[in-house]
């Protein structure tokens, strides 16, 4: 850097440059390494924390226009009557459509402290004129279990999405409920599970091990840094067959749960 910012004939970011050749390195090492840069970590990690403060709509961005999918339950849009399909126009009076929008944008805007509030413009459909609202943002949750039900009268199924902060209690929840269905054989979905926290998937799987049976091995070129897990407490679906499903889509803790119940040869 000390060469570039001497002698190139360009003024350059330099903290872009090392972000662009850090993310390039990691690339080589495995499909799941990346780097988040410093402005994204407070994103990701409300990602997996289980709430976040917004207004509560899942969007998509569609020909450059934000979309709402749906209001989330709960949330404070839901309760101001915004529906799925409408458009967000204008956020806090700046245009916010046909201008090259992201994701990232649609999180700055929308996203607050919860009380505040953020003002939203919105073009709905057979509406002539756009609808203003003014949203105060709330906490929202968010899950990570959203299917739970029994397929027939013994089996039960569970879609876990990400392994998050809530994940273990959900999963915990949806598992007693099933059970009290009569759930005897459990198909677990893992598809397209990107991982998460480690300590969630070490619980969940304790839940479905024998006493001291190793859920995960971590092994490093520093010995300090070798540690293994196991299952240390009674489980609440160690007998019933566990069917764990898992595909191209499935890292991390996902694989870490499902490695454990295959290797510890459940049935």
């Amino acid at each position: 850097m000390t060469y570039i910012n001497r002698d190139y004939v360009d003024s350059v970011n330099t903290n872009e440059l090392v972000e662009y050749g850090i993310n390039k390195m990691l690339e080589n090492l495995d499909p799941h390494s990346s780097y988040i840069p410093a402005k994204d970590a407070s994103l990701v990690q409300s990602q997996l924390e289980g709430e976040f403060d917004g207004i509560g709509v899942e969007f998509g961005i569609i020909r450059d226009t934000i979309y709402v999918v749906a209001p989330l339950t709960g949330g404070p849009s839901e309760a101001l009557g915004i529906q799925s399909g409408d458009q967000i126009i204008r956020v806090d009076g700046k245009t916010v459509a046909g201008v090259g929008v992201t994701n990232r944008d649609v999180f700055e805007y929308l996203r607050g402290p919860s009380g505040s509030k953020v003002k939203v413009d919105i073009k709905r459909k057979n509406a002539k004129e756009l609808i203003a609202y003014e949203i105060t943002r709330a906490k929202i949750p968010q899950y990570s279990i959203n299917a739970s039900y029994m397929v027939n009268e013994e089996i039960g199924y569970i879609k876990v999405t990400r392994f998050a902060a809530t994940t273990y209690d959900e999963f915990k929840k949806s598992v007693v409920d099933l059970q009290a269905k009569g759930m005897k054989k459990l198909i677990l979905d893992l598809q397209g599970n990107p991982g998460g926290y480690m300590g969630a998937a070490i619980n969940m799987a304790d839940e479905m091990l024998g006493n001291r049976a190793l859920i995960v091995s971590q092994e490093g070129k520093v010995a300090q840094y070798n540690q293994k897990a196991y299952a240390m407490k009674p489980g609440i679906f160690e007998s019933g067959s566990v069917i764990v499903l898992i595909n191209e889509g499935s890292a991390s803790a996902s694989e870490i749960v499902a490695g454990a119940i295959q290797d510890n040869d459940r049935d």
